[in-house]
């Protein structure tokens, strides 16, 4: 009887750890009721939240307060265009989310408008409901951290996925590995990231510099394309051809001297030709004088004898 008894409680004592453990995990396994993340104009204007909403990642629920939709409603019956296209398409954004079944959107009836305005409004709705607030407002984002509320925004999450390396930019590369083309070799980044190295194949096994040209972002993966930095350098035009160019200058300085040697004769050329004449002119005039005293001469003397 006591074994007996001993196996009973021992079976109970295994039903009543798996019951403890059921218990327990359950409520984490249905998650309860989600977390809201209340969304703020500058987001459903901005329409990102699409493309995140799309590939999963938002697991809480997406509360769009009916005060931010007053919002835009506000503004797209405004008579600047700008703004008043920019606030229908928030509104097209809200009707987007709802047609999505990747995430959870409900419109959260706070009131059509927000006397104390739309940001105090979701700080006020976070703290109450203990949820957060997804904003690219910088400001808000500011405000809330003070206050203590998770800021989910959009412009730190793109910043977060920006790549590590950029086109243009320079670093020291393994190369571990010939490439697809028979001129290519590959190497790898810290986080894993391929990258293949142009006219490289001989430097197998060696570290090199090398400069990012571009990136390829596929399903699979992320890719860059660089090369070595050396070809680069080979590449740029040198400055020394530009010494004919100070040949040819110097070559025209005597063409310039023998220019103006030439213009500066040609003027006295044209005084000694020209300076002769007033000096004839008087001697023209006498000699014209002569032959008229002579005849006035001959005429006195033809009166005398009559």
């Amino acid at each position: 009887m006591e074994i007996e008894q001993l196996v009973i409680i021992a079976v109970l004592l295994v039903l009543l750890g798996e019951i403890t453990y059921l218990v327990a995990k359950l409520p984490r396994q249905s998650g309860g009721k989600k977390r809201l993340i209340f969304v703020d104009t500058s987001v459903l204007i901005d329409g990102r939240i699409i493309a995140v909403a799309e590939s999963g990642f938002i697991g809480d629920t997406l509360a769009i307060p009916r005060s931010v939709i007053g919002e835009l409603q506000f503004l797209a019956d405004n008579a600047d265009p700008e703004k008043r296209s920019r606030a229908r398409h928030g509104l097209d954004i809200v009707q987007e989310l709802q047609k999505l079944e990747s995430v959870d959107v409900q419109i959260f009836q706070d009131g059509s408008k927000a006397e104390e305005g739309v940001d105090e409004r979701l700080l006020k709705l976070a703290k109450k409901h203990g949820g957060s607030i997804c904003t690219i407002d910088y400001n808000l984002n500011k405000v809330a951290v003070v206050e203590g509320i998770t800021v989910c925004n959009l412009n730190e999450l793109a910043k977060n996925l920006r790549m590590a390396y950029l086109p243009g930019e320079k670093i020291m590369l393994e190369l571990v590995q010939k490439g697809q083309d028979s001129h290519q070799a590959v190497g790898y980044l810290t986080d894993g990231t391929m990258v293949v190295v142009e006219h490289a194949s001989g430097q197998i096994g060696q570290t090199l510099e090398v400069e990012f040209i571009r990136s390829l972002q596929t399903a699979a993966g992320k890719m860059m394309f660089a090369r070595k930095v050396e070809n680069v350098q080979k590449q740029q035009p040198q400055p020394r051809q530009q010494k004919p160019k100070q040949h040819a200058a110097s070559g025209t300085k005597p063409q310039r001297q023998e220019q103006r040697q030439s213009n500066e004769e040609k003027p006295v050329k044209a005084v000694q030709k020209t300076a002769p004449k007033p000096a004839a002119q008087p001697v023209q005039n006498r000699n014209r004088r002569k032959p008229a005293d002579r005849e006035s001469a001959l005429i006195e003397l033809v009166e005398k004898q009559r």
